[in-house]
């Protein structure tokens, strides 16, 4: 019996057999149709998905026509602390751009944190311009809402996550409400610093990594930099496949944050104005490579099907279906690429 190499999620490789990876992609889909609500994928496209797993050769690729384009986040430090290379976030931000080929950039501190870039806004609007001149792409600016910055004793409110364990329920949601307000303002304010600048957008990246609170900020924050710059370009990158009720009682636009997946996150994006949606599915560790992209790519599909706008998927270390490595497997990368496009449909990676 004829056995592939895959992956596991955590990026080691192993054999299957045709049964096996059948089976694990109808398992996959299945696990997102249910915590999602949404169809499973059809037999045409399990199959597809099939055929590009089981592609001979180590790297694969689209068909001539189905190309997409490319956006980063924190990518002015990829090359620099990622892969130790002595050069500054400009350089690394034109070799991204020239060298690699990347359709968009981002400019990002080292504390890729809003509330940490407010104190250095005006050395970061300095490097925005520098960077403008030589660069032909777009450049985003971009940073996270963090809300976890703005707890004690570094910040204003009350630290939720020790006020939960001790029952102080009303308490921690009014620090979470607290610490939004504080959040949307020191975004709007860099937001404001990096237009005049030059700056071709924002990158607010990875929301909700404190939860429905973090999101409901970068919603606000997003509405309110699109009323008064129009023509600003904003992407919103998400944190994880569903948000986190560590509040659970948020809602914007009247839909409740807690719990949503990238199908409903993709249409509060556009409800506050955001252009390019980057939509999460987290990679499951312990289960296969076809598991988890056939989970994904049912995921993706169900998020483009609902956009108006585009979705760019995020396809980094442990999510996408891309394993958990900190140097994710080519073969794994390339066919999580090629799926995600042909199949979720994809505007861009």
């Amino acid at each position: 019996m004829s056995e592939f190499f895959t992956r596991m999620g955590d990026g080691s490789g192993v054999y299957m057999s045709a049964e096996e990876i059948r089976f694990e992609l109808e398992e996959g889909t299945k696990d997102a149709a249910d915590r999602g609500k949404i169809p499973e994928l059809t037999k045409e496209e399990l199959d597809h998905l099939f055929e590009i797993i089981t592609m001979p050769g180590i790297v694969v690729g689209v068909e001539r026509g189905n190309e997409i384009v490319t956006t980063s986040d924190s990518g002015g430090c990829k090359i620099t602390y990622h892969a130790n290379i002595a050069i500054d976030r400009g350089t690394a931000i034109l070799i991204h751009e020239k060298v690699l080929g990347a359709d968009s950039l981002d400019l990002g501190h080292i504390d890729y944190t809003y509330k940490a870039v407010k104190s250095v806004l005006h050395d970061e609007a300095a490097m925005m311009e520098l960077v403008q001149l030589n660069a032909v792409m777009p450049v985003l600016y971009g940073s996270m809402p963090n809300l976890g910055f703005y707890t004690k004793p570094d910040g204003p409110v009350d630290n939720w996550a020790e006020l939960l364990p001790l029952g102080k329920i009303a308490e921690a949601r009014a620090a979470q409400e607290e610490a939004v307000v504080h959040a949307v303002k020191d975004i709007v304010y860099v937001a404001e610093g990096m237009y005049a600048a030059g700056a071709d957008g924002m990158n607010i990246d990875t929301c909700g990594a404190s939860g429905d609170a973090d999101v409901l900020a970068g919603l606000k924050a997003i509405e309110e930099i699109k009323r008064r710059f129009p023509d600003f370009g904003i992407q919103m990158g998400m944190a994880g496949e569903f948000i986190l009720g560590m509040h659970g009682k948020l809602e914007y636009d009247g839909v409740r944050l807690a719990g949503l997946y990238p199908h409903k996150q993709v249409k509060l994006a556009e409800k506050a104005g955001a252009n390019i949606f980057g939509a999460v599915v987290n990679t499951n560790s312990n289960m296969s490579f076809p598991w988890n992209l056939s989970r994904t790519v049912t995921f993706v599909k169900a998020c483009t099907e609902a956009a108006t706008i585009p979705v760019h998927v995020n396809v980094g270390m442990g999510v996408g279906s891309v394993p958990m490595n900190e140097v994710p497997p080519v073969d794994a990368v390339s066919r999580a690429d090629k799926a995600l496009i042909e199949i979720g449909k994809a505007d861009g990676l």
